[in-house]
């Protein structure tokens, strides 16, 4: 007896003690992912005014909050001298975002395309 309830305390210990990262999410939350070999000094996703800074090639930025948001979006990135867009048609057919996190994997060619992976994180 004494050796069940010492598992079934161990077991309620881990369960309760592990937390997800997106418990008490209110908001969608984007980060940017450079898969590129270029530094992106900033990038703007959307209309929004916050800018992702500074991400190094094959480094993620940190999430931002976004009051709305589709799987692809305006993406401007400046890097160096040089700025990069992608410009979407429209977004007719498109659903916002829940609530949660996500990635926007952001490549830029060698013909100066930028490229959109979207990544459910």
């Amino acid at each position: 007896m004494k050796r069940i309830f010492g598992v079934l305390l161990a077991i309620s210990t881990i369960v309760i003690g592990c937390t997800d990262k997106d418990d008490d999410v209110n908001a969608v939350n984007i980060r940017i992912k450079n898969t590129s070999n270029l530094t992106y000094d900033e990038v703007q996703v959307g209309d929004a005014e916050k800018m992702h800074m500074n991400v190094a090639p094959e480094a993620y930025s940190d999430y931002l909050i976004y009051e709305t948001a589709y799987r692809y979006a305006f993406v401007e990135i400046r890097s160096g001298a040089e700025t990069y867009t992608l410009q979407p048609i429209d977004f007719v057919g498109e659903s916002e975002l829940p609530i949660g996190f996500y990635t926007y994997e952001l490549n830029v060619s060698e013909e100066g395309d930028v490229e959109l992976e979207f990544v459910i994180d």
